[in-house]
Order: C-alpha cells, then sequence, then structure tokens
C-alpha cells in the first residue's frame, strides 16, 4: 500500500525534530561554542533557510535543546518519586534520580555548563524553576505540613538545596572517581535526613 503524502504540518514537524536532534547530539559531543549553525544544517541535510524558518538563531536552537534535556531530567525525577508510597521517600528518591541524571555527560554538558553560559544565569534560573524547582518547592511544603521536617521558609531551603545538587552535578561531571556518585548521593541522604524532626525520626506522611 502506498503511504499517504505528508502534510506540511508533518514536514515542519519532522524538519524541527531533525534541527533539534542533530543540534543536541553536536552541542552534546563538542560543546556550545564550538558547533556552527552551518555544521548543524550540514549534518541535519538540510539548508540555511529552513533553520531559519523554525529558529532566529543558534542560541534559540540550543534554547529548544536545553528544555528538551530539561523536561527529560524532570520526568525521570517524577518517575523515580511516584515510584515511592510516602511524600518523604519520594523526595529522596527524585533526589536521587537528579543526581544520577545528571551524571550522563550529555546532560551536563548541555544543561549545566553551557546553559547557563550561553542563555545567561535569568533565564536559565527561569527554566531551571519551571522545570524542577518547583516541584521541590511542592514536595518540601508537603513534609512540613506533615511535620516530618523542620518549618521554615521554604523557598531559601528549596534553592539551597537546588544549588547544592547543580553543583554536585558539575562535580561530578571532572571527577574521575568511579565511586563519585555512590559517595555522593550518599552525602546528600546524609544532608536531607539533618532535616527531619530529631524527635519524630520516624514520621511519614499519610
Amino acid at each position: 500500500m502506498n503511504r499517504a503524502p505528508r502534510s506540511k504540518a508533518q514536514q515542519r514537524l519532522e524538519t524541527r525534530r531533525a534541527l533539534v536532534a542533530e543540534g543536541r547530539r553536536l552541542f552534546a559531543r563538542r560543546g556550545y561554542g564550538a558547533v556552527s549553525l552551518a555544521e548543524i544544517v550540514e549534518s541535519a541535510e538540510m539548508t540555511k533557510g529552513a533553520l531559519y524558518h523554525h529558529f532566529d538563531s543558534k542560541a534559540d536552537l540550543f534554547r529548544t535543546v536545553v528544555e528538551q534535556v530539561q523536561q527529560e531530567v524532570a520526568d525521570r525525577v517524577t518517575a523515580a518519586a511516584e515510584a515511592r508510597e510516602n511524600p518523604w521517600e519520594q523526595l529522596i528518591a527524585g533526589c536521587h534520580a537528579f543526581l544520577a541524571a545528571s551524571s550522563d555527560p550529555e546532560v551536563q554538558q548541555i544543561m549545566l555548563i553551557d546553559g547557563p553560559a550561553v542563555l545567561g544565569w535569568e533565564e536559565w534560573r527561569a527554566m531551571d524553576e519551571a522545570s524542577s524547582a518547583r516541584h521541590l518547592t511542592e514536595a518540601l511544603t508537603t513534609l512540613m505540613e506533615a511535620g516530618v521536617i523542620v518549618r521554615q521558609p521554604v523557598a531559601p531551603l528549596a534553592r539551597l538545596l537546588s544549588g547544592a545538587m547543580n553543583e554536585a552535578a558539575l562535580w561530578l561531571a571532572r571527577s574521575a572517581d568511579p565511586a563519585g556518585l555512590a559517595d555522593t548521593t550518599a552525602a546528600l541522604s546524609r544532608l536531607m535526613a539533618s532535616l527531619r524532626h530529631h524527635d519524630r525520626p520516624d514520621a511519614v506522611p499519610r
């Protein structure tokens, strides 16, 4: 049977996906600064005109790649958290999943190294807030309301934890220690445990 011809909308979507995929592959392998638009379109077997139909610039394409990577990391964190039964275990599992995902060299290069450098700190932080920091804030709020962790201003705590995990992920990117991820995950578990009420070590929200 002959396949139905692709619509123009489908063709545009496929073109965009191909450009994003090739951009992501090259950015991850060599870093944003070492990749040219000409190289991206050549690798994707497209023209610069096709690229400019979808993206204003190389930075605009990179922004889409960062959003894609951030969403994939957020999805992994969410899946790990939802596999647990109570909110405390969900928080720990989600934080561990973030570190595991961030140990991927592709995630490190695109999301943590080039992301803030290319997009600027303010824009990168806003994207990070939308993809992960908001969920961390919600999880901490739930645990405070249940009396599992010490009640305190949640916004600074969420950002301290998020910043610590991002910094740990960057350190892992440069560490040659094969035990680095396991040691970092264990250190994070000890840090998180210090937030719990000492007089209610076994408190579990219902």
